[in-house]
């Protein structure tokens, strides 16, 4: 039996795809959150992603991680003083700019950025072992693409 919309339209394997997809990524979302705790205590999937974003930028304002990453600037602030206090990160007078105040990891930041990102990888390798190489190419070409889109402003519920 063919399914069908709620208007009575035949439902496309497009579409079936693009449920799914959704779903998944849903479910991808939610296990990144969970295993972010396990990996690092005081650690969140938004800071880890935050010092990621400090590390791999050299340093950067507040209101540039925000932008990159499409985050409210109060959220932004929240974490920015958690993971001061956490003694992760600290703040810089701007060369250029001395009104300007940049954020960059500290030494213990820059230590268990490194000792979670070997968590996370372990983890990604065993998740991935038994995956052919082909497949892994082509996964991380897909996510790579997907990722490379414009983000739209209401596509995101659930997702993330």
């Amino acid at each position: 039996m063919t399914r069908r919309c709620p208007g009575g339209d035949p439902v496309t394997a497009a579409q079936t795809a693009v449920e799914t997809i959704q779903r998944e990524m849903t479910v991808f979302a939610r296990r990144a959150r969970a295993s972010a705790g396990r990996m690092h205590p005081e650690l969140s999937l938004v800071s880890y992603t935050l010092l990621g974003h400090l590390e791999e930028s050299g340093g950067c304002r507040a209101t540039d991680l925000a932008a990159h990453y499409a985050l409210d600037k109060s959220t932004v602030s929240r974490q920015v003083a958690a993971l001061e206090r956490a003694g992760l990160i600290e703040r810089r007078q701007d060369p250029t700019d001395h009104r300007v105040q940049v954020l960059h990891l500290t030494g213990t930041g820059q230590n268990i950025l490194a000792q979670v990102t070997r968590s996370r990888r372990a983890a990604f390798r065993d998740r991935l072992a038994g995956w052919p190489e082909d497949d892994l190419v082509r996964f991380a070409a897909y996510l790579e693409r997907y990722n490379a889109g414009t983000p739209d402003a209401g596509a995101g519920a659930g997702a993330g």
